[in-house]
């Protein structure tokens, strides 16, 4: 009998388009997708959802434990061989170096179930206070300027439908009509007012979105978005737009922010960021004129990696969400502040125990309460829990060091191609006395691993994920793993076993996000109200539930979650928003006589992260093959470039060798190349692990850079000579289908 079809999301982005995936028996994949009307994505779904079972059957699919053998190969061995070598190894380590020798590095793409047990594990089990994530990568600056303004992080403080509402929206830094397509659909009432206003370097598929009236691309020098936003917010200021009432009531700290930006008249920032002083001007009007304040019908501040990615990113959305509040924006619906969550559980995944310094319910690890009402759920000592580590660029720094951890358990991240400055994390990983990768394909992270356990991906588990809203959404099984393949809450359940912890990592989700709930019962996110059976039902009358959603007592309705924050105040001791002064450093990597160019990074409408997925989708390799440089007519005409030649791309980190696209969506001063590919062709070859002093972000999305044409016998030439189909413009994100 065939199994009815089953209703899930997407295992891609943070939006996690509604799908429904039916059995294909007779098929070449065992289920075929169709999209789900949800408020997200209404029916649509990018080419990444289309082709996303196409991932299932892929033919390299890990599905026996690797072994590291005396002939420097990986071996096929059986679970136990696996699990007992693993086990037996992180027990000798700690033994001879201690507990801090051992450290966990996490993913923003597990479930929110494999996140909790994996920061559990690292501090019961392993007693480590060495775990990330990730997200570190992703999200880091804007969780960071969040908490500090609002006392909470939540990326979409309210439902992403209220943005199709609004009459003005400004995003700074993301792309989001190649990164999640779908979302494109609620621009739809702000286009046709002309109110999209984008800051890019590039003009990308987003920024397009502004073309024809439908608002202004204000086109920045990398690195300058802080400068773009302090002088809208000096325009607000000066020309008497802001919500005086509002501040009054809902705020502190404006007058030290009007002071502060008093000195960022627009022709000053024009200087810095290349942005035309009046286009500076009428974004700032734009922006004023939609907000309620002064009779609009709502205003939107959005920002993304491309602002957040900085050694300036948490002063950087500081400055977003000054702009938002100076404007009356948070806690009024149909407007507000929010930040585009990446990856597709980067929000679940740091509330519930992923971050260095968090417990769940996104709790403070150095909090005595928190440790003991934790504690306490774990049936654990409090006193032996261990304290804060450190983020993930400085986790990877000290791996394979002397006084660092010696061994490095990786789950959901490949790390040699997505982490800054990746030929130095290679290097570290290699100096490791113990690497363990679980994932589901092969990756350069496992090419390094010692031991590789194969895992369950998307289609085969049941969990939950938290999209970019805070709506807390069921992941269900649709069809069986291979044989030999075992679920990472099994993995886990094993080590713990073998290390001497049999209680307290259970293998069944439903259990696991039950005690997570209890975890997380009166934290920042409260998930203390839902289970798998409340989320059942909520996602089967339409909508799911947004966080926080605290239980309630026997007898008394069920909480109905929160989906817009901030309407009564804010959690904060005194229940308003805190505004900070900000000020404009530039960049960590600056233009410099030998590297006179700018690199910006990101991502391209056919891939995601590190590609390991998506380059094994025939239909996405083939519409995107390979790495590419975008190179603007007149850069290309000084360096003797053509469209289609390959190109070497240096930085003070290492050498990048991608095909030139000839485009002038670029800058004259800058090169844009897309991360998702390794080798050769890998960005984060060039990228600085330069951080962000308060979040720890590394700055991913600008450094200084020397480009000139490949040598026709080099290397990198000979892999990117080919007949490929070159393109002068990168492919637009058209291919939303519904």
């Amino acid at each position: 009998m065939t199994p009815p079809p089953t209703a899930t999301h997407c295992p891609y982005c943070a939006l996690q388009c509604a799908m429904t995936l039916t059995p294909a028996p007779q098929g070449p994949v065992p289920v075929s997708v169709t999209p789900r009307d949800f408020p997200t994505n209404r029916g649509g779904l990018c080419q990444k959802g289309w082709t996303s079972a196409e991932v299932l059957t892929t033919p390299d699919r890990l599905t026996s434990p690797l072994v590291r053998g005396a002939d420097g190969a990986l071996h096929p061995a059986t679970w136990d061989e696996a699990l007992d070598l693993v086990a037996g190894r992180l027990r000798s380590i700690q033994e001879q170096h201690g507990r801090q020798a051992v450290a966990v590095f996490g993913g923003g793409g597990l479930t929110n179930e494999k996140a909790y047990a994996l920061g559990k594990f690292a501090r019961v089990v392993l007693r480590t206070p060495f775990i990330d994530y990730n997200g570190r990568f992703c999200m880091a600056s804007a969780a960071a300027g969040a908490n500090r303004a609002f006392g909470v992080d939540r990326g979409l403080p309210f439902p992403l439908a209220d943005v199709g509402g609004a009459q003005a929206v400004l995003l700074l830094g993301s792309n989001l009509a190649e990164t999640m397509p779908p979302s494109s659909q609620h621009l739809a009432a702000a286009r046709a007012a002309g109110g999209v206003v984008v800051v890019d370097p590039r003009h990308s598929a987003t920024a397009a979105l502004t073309d024809d009236g439908a608002g202004l691309h204000l086109q920045a020098v990398p690195g300058t978005d802080l400068t773009v936003l302090l002088a809208l917010l000096h325009v607000v200021w000066a020309e008497g737009l802001v919500d005086t009432a509002y501040l009054a009531e809902r705020t502190t700290g404006a007058d030290e922010v009007r002071r502060s930006v008093a000195a960022w008249w627009p022709e000053r920032a024009e200087r810095v960021c290349g942005v035309p002083a009046e286009d500076l001007r009428r974004a700032a009007r734009l922006l004023a004129a939609a907000s309620p304040v002064h009779g609009g019908t709502g205003a939107y501040v959005l920002t993304g990696r491309g602002a957040e990615q900085s050694t300036q990113g948490t002063a950087t959305v500081t400055a977003a969400i000054n702009l938002a509040l100076s404007l009356g924006l948070p806690g009024r619906v149909g407007s507000g502040y929010g930040a585009i969550t990446g990856q597709g559980n980067g929000q679940g995944g740091r509330e519930h125990g992923q971050k260095s310094d968090q417990l769940p319910g996104y709790r403070r690890l150095d909090d005595p309460a928190a440790r003991a009402h934790v504690a306490g759920v774990w049936g654990v000592d409090p006193d032996d829990l261990p304290g804060p580590g450190v983020p993930a660029v400085e986790l990877l720094r000290r791996c394979g060091t002397p006084d660092g951890p010696r061994a490095l358990l990786v789950h959901g991240c490949n790390l040699v191609v997505s982490a800054p400055d990746n030929q130095a994390v290679r290097a570290r990983l290699a100096a490791l006395d113990l690497l363990v990768v679980c994932d589901l394909v092969p990756s350069e992270t496992t090419e390094l691993a010692d031991v590789v356990l194969p895992v369950t991906q998307w289609a085969e588990e049941e969990g939950t994920m938290t999209s970019l809203e805070g709506r807390v959404l069921r992941r269900r099984r649709a069809t069986e793993p291979p044989p030999g393949v075992r679920s990472e809450l099994e993995v886990l359940h094993d080590l713990a076993a073998r290390l001497g912890v049999t209680r307290g990592f259970p293998t069944d989700p439903a259990v696991v996000f039950d005690e997570l709930a209890r975890a997380s019962a009166g934290g920042v996110a409260d998930y203390g109200g839902l289970s798998h059976a409340r989320l059942d039902a909520a996602e089967a009358a339409g909508d799911g539930l947004f966080w926080p959603v605290p239980a309630t007592p026997d007898g008394e309705p069920d909480h109905p979650g929160t989906p817009r924050l901030f309407a009564d105040g804010f959690p904060t001791p005194d229940g308003r928003a805190r505004m900070i002064a900000v000020d404009h450093r530039g960049p960590s990597d600056d233009l410099r006589p030998d590297a006179p160019l700018y690199l910006v990074t990101g991502r391209v409408l056919q891939h995601y992260q590190s590609g390991a997925q998506t380059r094994r989708v025939p239909a996405l390799a083939s519409a995107q093959p390979e790495p590419f440089a975008e190179v603007h007519p007149l850069l290309a005409d000084r360096l003797g470039v053509a469209d289609g030649e390959p190109v070497e791309v240096t930085s003070a980190r290492g050498t990048a060798v991608a095909v030139a696209h000839v485009t002038t969506s670029a800058r004259p001063d800058t090169v844009f190349m897309p991360f998702h590919w390794s080798g050769e062709g890998s960005a984060n070859r060039l990228t600085t692990d330069a951080t962000d002093p308060v979040s720890g972000m590394p700055e991913f999305k600008v450094c200084a850079v020397q480009v000139r044409a490949a040598d026709a016998g080099s290397a990198g030439s000979a892999l990117l000579a080919r007949d490929a189909h070159r393109v002068a413009q990168p492919p637009r994100a058209q291919e939303v289908r519904s």
